[in-house]
């Protein structure tokens, strides 16, 4: 864990934000992702299956498929593994 000293401004209840936060907030673009499939993509992430997912965010199997598919071709991944790694490297998930 990092203990970052606050200068003056945030001091007086300004705002502070870590440089290097900032640097991978904005290198990161933005997000293509529906909160949906962010949400899918975490469920997915553990390795578990289309019905534990659609059971777990009250879905149908077809609707996690779907939203699945979407989240693989935002991300231009190959399949669920790849996108939710893609998705982790850039923040998203």
């Amino acid at each position: 864990m990092k203990l970052t000293v606050c200068p003056p401004a945030g001091a007086r209840g300004g705002a502070f934000i870590d440089p290097a936060l900032a640097a991978a907030a904005l290198s990161a673009g933005p997000n293509p992702l529906s909160q949906r499939e962010r949400d899918v993509l975490a469920a997915a992430a553990d390795g578990s299956t289309i019905g534990d997912i659609a059971a777990a965010l009250h879905l149908s199997q077809g609707t996690v498929r779907n939203y699945l598919s979407s989240a693989i071709q935002k991300t231009h991944a190959r399949n669920r593994i790849e996108a939710v790694r893609r998705a982790r490297t850039q923040g998203w998930v």
